[in-house]
């Protein structure tokens, strides 16, 4: 064998991969600590990359917590794209509806996840788009549906459902989520728009 025949190739550098590695580490802390974990030296140890890279790819931890945090979004963004499609089955067939969020809901990452942005959300006026965007999207593609009323109501009902998976480290039971659907739709809707 010759020199070049043992020797390992250099590795090639992949700026997009090492940023990408240091954005999902800074998502995994988030979701497993809490945002106020996050620290340059804490993702650089979760990324296994140098200390200095965090800073060379974001210039401060603020635009890292943005960022994770924008991903974080765009995940939960992709599961309502899947629940968007489910829509209907709010009026015909609650239980299915109830199951898709049920579902959701035992999901720990996404649950820890979403529960992440509303806490950066209410704390960062910034940030705040960022956490409202699922229930905005998700009233404003339910309402035509059901009544703006009534999608307001399941989507409380549904970051509420969120709040106590998060704490709980357990949805509700299945049962009570179709219980609480076909109750809200056959509420009075005192705004039919």
């Amino acid at each position: 064998m010759t020199a070049l025949e043992t020797e390992p190739a250099p590795r090639k550098r992949d700026p997009e991969a090492r940023r990408r590695a240091i954005l999902e580490a800074a998502t995994a802390i988030i979701v497993e600590e809490g945002d106020s974990a996050l620290t340059h030296r804490a993702v650089a140890k979760r990324a296994r990359v140098a200390l200095g890279s965090t800073t060379q790819y974001f210039s401060s931890i603020d635009d890292l917590r943005a960022s994770a945090l924008q991903l974080l979004s765009d995940e939960i963004d992709e599961e309502l794209a899947v629940m968007e499609q489910e829509i209907t089955h709010f009026i015909t067939a609650p239980e299915r509806a109830a199951a898709k969020l049920h579902e959701f809901l035992l999901d720990t990452r996404q649950v820890h996840a979403e529960v992440a942005l509303i806490a950066a959300g209410t704390q960062n006026a910034e940030l705040r788009a960022l956490a409202l965007r699922w229930t905005d999207r998700f009233i404003d593609a339910l309402a035509p549906h059901v009544g703006r009323e009534r999608a307001t109501a399941i989507a409380v009902f549904a970051d509420g459902a969120l709040i106590h998976a998060a704490l709980h480290d357990a949805p509700l039971p299945l049962a009570s989520f179709t219980s609480f659907f076909r109750t809200i739709l056959n509420a009075p809707d005192q705004d039919p728009s």
